[in-house]
This record gives C-alpha cells, sequence and structure tokens, in this order.
C-alpha cells in the first residue's frame, strides 16, 4: 500500500521553532529577544532638548557590544470596534444634548476613516541571539544557513539564550531611557500575539491569537486561492 502523502503544516513554513519564556527559539540555532519602545516627536523639542537626545543616543550605540536590529511596523488600524462603542454610547444616554455631540462625533469619526487611512505605527528593537558555533560544526557551512541545524537541542538554545540575553535586555532599556524613550520586553503571549498579526494581518483584524503555546498552531497550510470548482460541481451548484 502507497503511504499517504505527509501534508506539510504551517510550522514547517516558518523560521521560528519555539516561543518559551519570552525568547524566540529559531530553527537554526539562534534565538532574540523583543522590546517595544514608545516615539518622541522630535520636531517638538527644543534645540537643547534635540542636542541631549542625540547625544543619548550615540552613546547608547557607543556601548554596544552585540548587534540590534530596530523595525518599524505601520499598520492600518480598524476602527469599526470603536465606532459599535461610539453608537451604543449614543443609544444607551438619555441626555438630548449629549447625544447630539456623540452623532457630532461620530460623523467626524466616520468622515476622518472615509478620507485618510488611519495608522498605526510601532517601534521594535530584536536582542538576537546567535546559538551555533561555527568551530563546532563539522557538517560544512553550507549547513548553518538552513532552517533547521541537526542534532541541535531546543532546550539548550533556550537556557543559553536567555543567559545571553538578560544582560543586554537591561542594558537596552538603561540607555533607551536615557535618552528619553520607554522600553519594555514583550512576554511570551505578546510575542504569540506580535507574530500571529504578522503572518495573518487580514484575519488578525477579526480574530485575536490563541496565547497559549499549545494552540498557536495550525496543521494544514490553507491555499491563498479557493480551488475552482469540476464542471460537476458546477452542474450540482446550478440545480440548487
Amino acid at each position: 500500500m502507497e503511504k499517504p502523502e505527509k501534508i506539510a503544516s504551517t510550522q514547517e513554513h516558518l523560521d521560528i521553532e519555539d516561543i518559551r519564556d519570552d525568547v524566540v527559539i529559531l530553527k537554526n540555532g539562534n534565538a532574540a529577544a523583543l522590546l517595544q519602545t514608545t516615539s518622541v516627536n522630535f520636531d517638538l523639542l527644543s534645540e537643547t532638548e534635540q542636542d541631549a537626545m542625540i547625544f543619548a543616543f550615540a552613546a547608547l550605540l557607543n556601548s554596544l557590544t552585540f548587534p540590534i536590529q530596530i523595525l518599524v511596523r505601520t499598520k492600518r488600524m480598524d476602527v469599526s470596534n470603536y465606532l459599535a462603542r461610539v453608537v451604543a454610547a449614543k443609544a444607551t444616554t438619555r441626555n438630548e444634548a449629549l447625544a447630539a455631540q456623540i452623532e457630532k462625533y461620530e460623523k467626524f469619526i466616520r468622515d476622518l476613516v472615509s478620507k485618510n487611512q488611519v495608522l498605526d505605527k510601532r517601534f521594535y528593537v530584536v536582542v538576537p541571539h546567535i546559538g551555533v558555533d561555527l568551530s563546532q560544526i563539522r557538517v560544512g557551512l553550507g549547513s548553518v544557513f538552513k532552517r533547521r541545524l541537526p542534532n541541535v537541542s531546543k532546550w539548550s538554545i533556550l537556557e543559553k539564550a536567555r543567559l545571553n540575553l538578560e544582560p543586554r535586555v537591561e542594558h537596552l532599556v538603561k540607555q533607551f531611557g536615557r535618552t528619553g524613550v520607554k522600553a519594555i520586553r514583550l512576554n511570551t503571549e505578546e510575542l504569540v500575539e506580535l507574530f500571529y498579526d504578522l503572518y495573518n494581518p487580514e484575519v488578525a483584524i477579526e480574530q485575536k491569537a490563541a496565547l497559549g503555546t499549545r494552540e498557536y498552531t495550525t496543521p494544514i497550510v490553507e491555499p491563498f486561492l479557493a480551488p475552482v470548482p469540476t464542471v460537476d460541481e458546477q452542474s450540482q451548484e446550478k440545480q440548487k
């Protein structure tokens, strides 16, 4: 008997092996921690404040002994739920003057959304952990760049990454604080939600990610295009 063809899972197409203890574990043996930072309107600062921020940021860069990646993500916001709450507030209020003001506010929001895109911009800093020692790999350099390295334990990567990333994260949080920027490390649930949103931008608008580590796996990769119906299926649909 022929063996049934194995259906590829979603996780086989991702670079992420797992997310544990606030650490993103990658299939190539590396890991990373993510910081989310606040923003500063640089143009609104005085000249003295601008110079102080530039010097503080230069001190941050000069203090680094490891690489970092800065990610700026711009996402279109869905304000339908917010508008629904505004409509509900208008329906429940007994003050006619207040209801009239809520109605004007609702019209303003709808006009604003129809003419402009409501965007949400967020800033992240990726702190990497290089878990692969090239001197220990004997199968050739080509295997280093594969998605999954042989004989690499996820738990050993996690243990080394935690020890390596903790002082780096603390150092960056302190240095960003000197520039007036607040940095917060994303925990496991926040990381799962972030990557779910990155890989499913359309679905994430209406559906929240399952935040349990046992629940964020999808068994089958769904096709982007719907299958074309056969002639028999088309005839059956017409008869209905």
